[in-house]
């Protein structure tokens, strides 16, 4: 009794009991709401296989997409001060960052990594939407500003992909600070003669927009990107108008020439190893200082100065100048 009730029993069951099927093996697509396979949607970097409906991407997932083989090195970034000015709303501000640094594994909103993209040089700067609607805080400013110096001093490109609200509330006018500060890590990064390249994705608004992802050298969308400073509802209750349609998305940012180029995810490597190929041939072209010197025997005499012109006397001219007819005399003979 006790064998047919602590093993053919069990066994029995085993084959007959229902078995819990994971919540994420599906996904429901947002724009046509197609059931898409977890494995498929993950193979073609979370775009819809049946509408080409752009999903947020993971930043990780991002930058092995970019860089060639989906080889690239981590970027360390620098700690910053946390919760400076100590707020609370319904929340403290550091159990807020405490959850999103649970659900994320990561320490705030960037990623910054360095590699190769069709074999030239770059430094990604990428976005978390998921770690607090990748907001510009304090950190990611200190992550703008480490990519910047990262691409200057291995003398690489520079390519950001902003996925964010704006600034983060909860750093108030320090989050605004961030803003001038990432525009001066841009421009450190056009001193140096080294291309800034924007991959603009959904969402890209707020001060986001209004500093960094605007003065690129080169703006490349996703397709279907919202890409904007205010949100439509609160323009279209300012100026109480109907907005037309595609209002603030890639295309009609391409149209009206703010946006260069709307690219599938797919293509965005292939796109960028092309943008690069020419923005960066100034860059790694030979410097003069590297080229060989002339010979002793073909180098001009190089002029005297004044000072010494001054100094000589006209005995001394005289001479010279007879010196130079003979010669002259000579090589006519």
């Amino acid at each position: 009794m006790n064998w047919l009730t602590n093993y053919v029993r069990p066994k029995i069951r085993a084959l007959y009991a229902r078995k819990e099927v994971p919540d994420n093996l599906w996904h429901k697509c947002p724009s046509c709401e197609a059931m898409l396979f977890h494995r498929d949607l993950e193979e073609n970097l979370n775009v819809c296989q049946h509408c080409g409906f752009h999903m947020r991407l993971d930043p990780i997932k991002r930058l092995a997409s970019m860089f060639d083989e989906g080889d690239y090195q981590s970027v360390e970034l620098p700690k910053s001060v946390v919760d400076p000015l100590k707020f609370r709303d319904q929340k403290r501000y550091t159990d807020r960052l405490k959850e999103a640094q649970t659900k994320t594994g990561r320490h705030d909103a960037i990623v910054v990594g360095s590699g190769l993209i069709g074999g030239q040089p770059a430094v990604v700067a990428a976005f978390d939407f998921g770690f607090m609607g990748g907001s510009m805080g304090i950190a990611v400013g200190e992550g703008i500003l480490a990519a910047a110096r990262t691409a200057i001093a291995q003398k690489a490109a520079l390519i950001v992909v902003p996925a964010s609200g704006g600034a983060r509330m909860q750093e108030g006018i320090l989050s605004l600070m961030q803003m001038p500060r990432t525009t001066i890590a841009v421009e450190m990064v056009k001193e140096a003669g080294l291309p800034y390249i924007v991959v603009l994705t959904d969402p890209t608004t707020g001060g986001v927009t209004a500093s960094f992802a605007m003065i690129g050298d080169i703006h490349i969308a996703e397709k279907g990107a919202q890409i904007g400073f205010a949100g439509a509802r609160v323009i279209e209750s300012t100026i109480r108008e109907t907005l037309p349609e595609g209002f603030q998305r890639s295309e009609y940012l391409q149209e009206h020439g703010m946006v260069d180029m709307v690219v599938h995810r797919r293509d965005l490597r292939p796109t960028l190893s092309r943008v690069l190929t020419l923005l960066m041939q100034p860059v790694l072209a030979v410097a003069p200082e590297a080229l060989p010197a002339a010979p002793a025997a073909v180098q001009a005499e190089e002029p005297r100065s004044q000072a010494e012109a001054a100094d000589e006397t006209p005995a001394q001219a005289g001479a010279e100048r007879a010196g130079a007819e003979r010669t002259g005399s000579e090589q006519a003979a």
